[in-house]
């Protein structure tokens, strides 16, 4: 009896449905099953047993039965199945309704969130219902790999669900944006973004990851975020070696890239008579790049390029030569190395006019 009590207000019009249809011996009408539907999903959205419901559809379908004439009975099987079926078509598609409706949710606090133009006070509560407190300080790490990855692909659900796995909710937030696997995590908890780090480097096949600094506040976010992207950015233009990036290690190329003009003034000043070479400058830029990063050891700078000793030395002394400034000097060392830095910033000799 309880059963029915919590039931009837899911089963309003019923009744009556079953007995206009049996009446005429029709089935039911599109917009009686829309009904049907519409009181389904209702219901799943109170938390109601289905077992419940479809029992209370039968019951009042029994009570429907007594009140007709025994030819009119012949029908009643028919639309009862009719109905009892969009009724569970409805209660089924409520819980995927809400699912599709939470993820779209997420998805635009995501954006707003690492968009960085939305209102930030509004933007810390809404982040409460995704277990972010944004008045904490954070750092977001930024994975990317071979191909574009999104939410729902089993690469970004299985490093979500180590993370989770491994440290639980730790007001950390797992996502993807444009292609990209983005992890936020709390700025005192270095340990989940290096375990994030290591998943996403292990699970895109030898993809690399970038990790922002830590910032504070709403705005701190999509500001690590962005270092991060700049990493990322950077170590394509500057071919910088290693899977993971970290934004505070590159802090000096911002601050020589800032005045562009100057920047381009040194490369050209410093390398442009490299484009009398044969070949070009480009072979000399990185005999310049290999020597620099190997500490300027020519034995090293020789495997690097995979050269003889004795050939990387002709090409050290023909940029000798050419520059008027000798590699192995300490007193032109910094000028060519900053010159060559300048030159992977800006792509040169390539982008140059």
């Amino acid at each position: 009896m309880a059963e029915r009590t919590v039931a009837e207000e899911y089963l309003a019009g019923y009744a009556q449905i079953l007995l206009d249809a049996c009446s005429t011996g029709r089935r039911l009408t599109r917009a009686e099953l829309d009904v049907r539907r519409a009181e389904g999903e209702r219901a799943a959205e109170a938390n109601l047993g289905l077992r419940v419901l479809v029992r209370a559809h039968l019951s009042e379908a029994r009570r429907v039965q007594e009140a007709l004439t025994t030819p009119r009975v012949a029908g009643l099987l028919a639309v009862v199945e009719q109905a009892v079926d969009a009724f569970a078509e409805g209660f089924e598609r409520a819980p995927q309704l809400a699912v599709r409706q939470e993820e779209a949710a997420r998805r635009e606090f995501i954006d707003d969130l690492l968009g960085g133009g939305s209102d930030l006070g509004r933007l810390a509560e809404r982040a409460e219902r995704f277990g972010l407190r944004l008045s904490r300080a954070h750092a977001v790490a930024v994975a990317i790999g071979p191909e574009p990855y999104g939410d729902g692909y089993p690469v970004a659900r299985g490093i979500e669900s180590a993370v989770h796995a491994r440290f639980g909710n730790r007001h950390t937030l797992l996502a993807t944006k444009d292609g990209r696997l983005i992890c936020v995590a709390p700025g005192d908890q270095p340990d989940v973004l290096a375990f994030f780090a290591k998943q996403a480097y292990a699970a895109t096949d030898g993809g690399r990851v970038a990790v922002g600094r830590t910032h504070p506040g709403p705005g701190g976010v999509v500001h690590s975020y962005e270092e991060a992207l700049n990493a990322l950015d950077l170590a394509d233009r500057m071919g910088l070696e290693g899977p993971v990036l970290h934004a505070a290690d590159l802090l000096v190329y911002p601050v020589l890239a800032r005045d562009r003009q100057a920047m381009a003034d040194l490369v050209e000043t410093t390398l442009g008579p490299l484009r009398g070479a044969r070949g070009g400058a480009q072979p000399l830029i990185d005999t310049l790049s290999a020597y620099f990063d190997s500490g300027c050891v020519a034995v090293e700078a020789a495997r690097r390029l995979s050269l003889s000793v004795r050939a990387l030395t002709y090409r050290l002394e023909r940029i000798r030569s050419l520059t008027q400034t000798d590699p192995g000097d300490p007193r032109h060392r910094y000028t060519l190395q900053t010159a060559v830095i300048g030159a992977r910033l800006l792509g040169w000799p390539d982008a140059s006019s």
